[in-house]
């Protein structure tokens, strides 16, 4: 994390970015940063993880100048935390943050996020806000946490937990408007719940119709899974590119 803040500080110091609200509240707010000269570049969304409960899009600037290298945008959103908040209330204010920025680019963009991003990203796919999604570390089935001290914030009960867990939600197969990609991406060396989860997401959307895929990164934990993203030359960046500008291209009506 202090080499998250150590990079973060470095990205917004080269590349200065604009703060959107996109709600009343303090922590309603998205950072976008856009490639110099290219006002209509493709964008991607980022959303943090923390559990629902800790950290914000400030601390992620860091990953924003590989992206920018390529000429895509970085929108990284900030949302409320529980418990002051319920989960049920965070992804409201993420569908928010994302459809501001579909509506500014005219498109449904790429949403990516880290662990809870993760699982927001899913959501976000499965309601057709997402062009593509791609789940960091993802969390899609919230059932094993009601018994984790995690849950003295998040508040679930087995009803809410599946309810709210993208694993059980419609799949994008391509019968509605949005994209159907949803990459798995998870450190080899993660605890076996979390490898679990993201295979068991795959298999499950894949089966159904969803172009999903698995890619295990070796060497890398819950925290070090992020750091391909901070390279410009990583195979993850480029995958994001990709994806970013296939969005942009298709540029479905909004």
């Amino acid at each position: 994390m202090a080499r998250w803040a150590e990079r973060a500080e470095a990205a917004r110091a080269d590349h200065p970015h604009e703060r959107i609200a996109y709600g009343p509240g303090p922590r309603e707010v998205l950072d976008l940063f856009t490639p110099e000269g290219l006002p209509d570049a493709p964008v991607a969304v980022f959303l943090h993880g923390g559990y629902w409960q800790a950290l914000d899009g400030q601390a992620f600037h860091g990953i924003a100048p590989a992206l920018l290298s390529h000429g895509i945008a970085l929108a990284i959103a900030t949302y409320d935390l529980a418990p002051t908040v319920s989960l049920g209330q965070i992804l409201r204010q993420v569908r928010t943050a994302t459809d501001l920025i579909r509506d500014r680019a005219g498109y449904r963009p790429l949403v990516f996020g880290h662990s809870a991003g993760g699982h927001m990203a899913a959501a976000l796919l499965s309601e057709g806000r997402a062009g593509a999604a791609v789940a960091i570390s993802g969390v899609f089935d919230l059932a094993p946490l009601i018994e984790t001290s995690l849950n003295e914030a998040l508040r679930l009960d087995p009803l809410m937990a599946e309810a709210l867990s993208p694993i059980h939600w419609p799949v994008p197969d391509g019968s509605s408007p949005g994209g159907t990609t949803l990459d798995c991406w998870v450190g080899a060396g993660e605890s076996a719940e979390f490898r679990r989860q993201s295979q068991a997401m795959a298999d499950r959307w894949g089966a159904a119709g969803a172009d999903t895929s698995v890619r295990e990164l070796p060497g890398l934990n819950h925290f070090t899974v992020l750091d391909p993203l901070f390279e410009a030359d990583s195979p993850e960046v480029a995958r994001l590119v990709e994806l970013a500008r296939e969005t942009h291209r298709e540029a479905a009506p909004a």
